[in-house]
């Protein structure tokens, strides 16, 4: 039983309550399991969650590990699988492209967070 239920990510009320495994708004009935309250709150505030190759949830300033060997255009050698990066900013990109970040020996360039995993 959980002590402090999380308010409701719908109507932001304060009174929900634990039915079984959901918690349950009284005022707009909308119910949705424990663990998703974290995503759909940052969700419903308007912010966008960015998840990795594994599913966690990405932030401004982690750093992260390519999972698999990447070309890169007008380079002959590509960033090799395991390549660490630090201080990704998350970014509205294009073609997917939500990660922007500084590869040592490459410089600045965007990432696909389905390519990498949080360090």
């Amino acid at each position: 039983m959980i002590e402090n239920p999380p308010p409701c990510p719908k109507c932001s009320c304060e009174y929900t309550y634990e039915m079984n495994a959901l918690l349950v708004c009284p005022e707009c009935g909308h119910e949705w399991a424990p663990a998703e309250s974290d995503t759909e709150g940052a969700e419903a505030a308007g912010e966008r969650v960015v998840k990795d190759s594994v599913g966690n949830v990405l932030r401004d300033g982690d750093s992260v590990v390519v999972v698999k060997a990447l070309k890169v255009k007008g380079s002959p050698s590509g960033i090799k699988a395991g390549t660490k990066v630090r201080s990704i900013r998350l970014v509205d990109g294009v073609d997917g492209h939500d990660i922007d970040c500084k590869v040592d020996g490459f410089g600045a360039m965007q990432l696909k967070s389905s390519v990498v995993k949080k360090a």
